[in-house]
């Protein structure tokens, strides 16, 4: 199994003058922190206009910067929004393989299409469209960094010419490609299309292994026609994470943020909204029951040894990994950047994982993945042998660009 941490650059009111400065600050060294204890991702999503929930409007810059501080690590767009109206495709891949170049092929592509009003109508895109309109550009996103040159798409979405997008990525045929998954449904578009599964939902193990299970039927299924030029099979869930040896300090810790994150995430899709006027964080708290963290305490004490979670004890979180590690999730993804987790938490919660939990799940996991890569290889072939692949231009083909008429009709300067 593989794991990854997870940033929205969430921040309650009231904030202060240099809030986004430390939440930004805190979260590229808990990054670097994350690549030298051995986690094998980094996501960061890419949200607009979302006061309180996230901050994360510019994740390429973000990621570059972790780039730029680690060593092995994957940075991962949990997502990027491709429709063309957030952001071009071209600009898209463009930043993809820069990105890829630079970190020596460390990048991995979500993508996603916006869930809520601020956002879909502040960039004026049609919510009953949106998920067609992504999947139609990261189609062409992955065309544009695999082929030299870009042969050139119109459509009633966007049009671009024939053009040579460069850079080309470090990875070949281009980053592995990933799909934003809310639900059943959702998981069934991301196999369909041969792309890997980022879940963002909270679901138990038996739920999480019907979920694996539809997946990973459709990878080796006549359904199975992928988006990109390779099949990226795999399957993520969040989590919520926080770890102490005192699974009451754990939860105090950890369990308030993530609560916040589901109720922010739910009333930024259902609640009416005032752009810079939001009050989600003194919402939550007048919602929310004042000893909610001290009966979650309560309950876990209960369970006694049966208590299985990442909001808890090393030996708790393991008792959990281990029950999606044998329903076949491939990886982790924790959510420890919520509402107010602070930041020496974090770092703390990240150092006891990785000396106390992470090993047994990363022993053997270069064998897992090569025994999967085998069994999944035939099924993967005939999906690349069903996709309708973009022809590649024969250089006759390649239509030339014309200077300007000036130039072309006098010696003169262009105006």
């Amino acid at each position: 199994m593989q794991f990854g941490i997870f940033y929205e650059h969430q921040l309650p009111k009231p904030w202060s003058e240099d809030d986004e400065f430390c939440l930004l600050r805190d979260a590229l060294a808990q990054v670097e922190l994350a690549d030298h204890l051995g986690f094998h991702y980094a996501w960061e999503v890419e949200h607009h206009f979302l006061d309180e929930y996230s901050h994360s409007s510019a994740p390429e810059v973000f990621l570059a910067a972790a780039a730029a501080r680690t060593q092995r690590i994957r940075l991962g767009h949990g997502i990027r929004q491709v429709i063309p109206k957030y952001n071009h495709p071209a600009r898209t891949a463009e930043g993809l393989a820069t990105l890829d170049l630079i970190s020596d092929g460390r990048v991995d592509f979500g993508i996603g299409e916006g869930a809520t009003r601020l956002e879909l109508h502040g960039f004026d895109i049609p919510a009953k469209q949106k998920r067609a309109m992504a999947l139609e550009a990261a189609e062409q996103i992955a065309n544009m960094m695999v082929l030299d040159p870009y042969p050139g798409y119109t459509s009633d979405t966007f049009s671009m010419p024939c053009r040579n997008v460069l850079p080309k990525p470090r990875q070949k045929p281009h980053p592995p490609m990933w799909m934003a998954c809310t639900n059943r449904d959702t998981i069934k578009v991301a196999a369909r299309n041969g792309v890997g599964a980022l879940a963002f939902s909270f679901v138990d193990p038996e739920e999480a292994k019907s979920w694996v299970d539809v997946y990973y039927d459709i990878i080796r299924s006549e359904e199975c026609v992928p988006l990109g030029h390779t099949v990226n099979a795999n399957i993520a869930l969040v989590t919520g994470f926080s770890l102490d040896h005192d699974r009451g300090e754990a939860i105090r810790r950890g369990q308030e943020g993530f609560e916040f994150f589901g109720y922010a995430l739910n009333a930024l899709v259902a609640n009416d909204q005032v752009p810079g006027r939001t009050t989600v964080w003194q919402e939550f708290q007048e919602r929310r029951s004042p000893d909610s963290v001290d009966r979650k305490i309560a309950a876990a004490a209960a369970q006694g040894d049966d208590f299985a979670s990442c909001i808890g004890t090393p030996h708790d979180a393991a008792r959990w990994l281990r029950q999606m590690r044998d329903v076949g999730v491939d990886q982790i993804i924790f959510i420890q950047q919520a509402g107010r987790n602070r930041h020496e938490d974090i770092c703390s919660s990240l150092e006891l994982f990785a000396a106390e939990v992470m090993p047994e799940f990363v022993v053997d996991e270069s064998e897992r993945q090569q025994r999967k890569a085998a069994e999944l290889a035939p099924f993967i072939q005939a999906a690349l042998a069903r996709k309708q692949w973009m022809r590649p231009l024969e250089d006759h083909e390649i239509p030339v660009v014309r200077a300007s008429v000036a130039k072309a009709q006098t010696s003169g300067s262009l105006t």
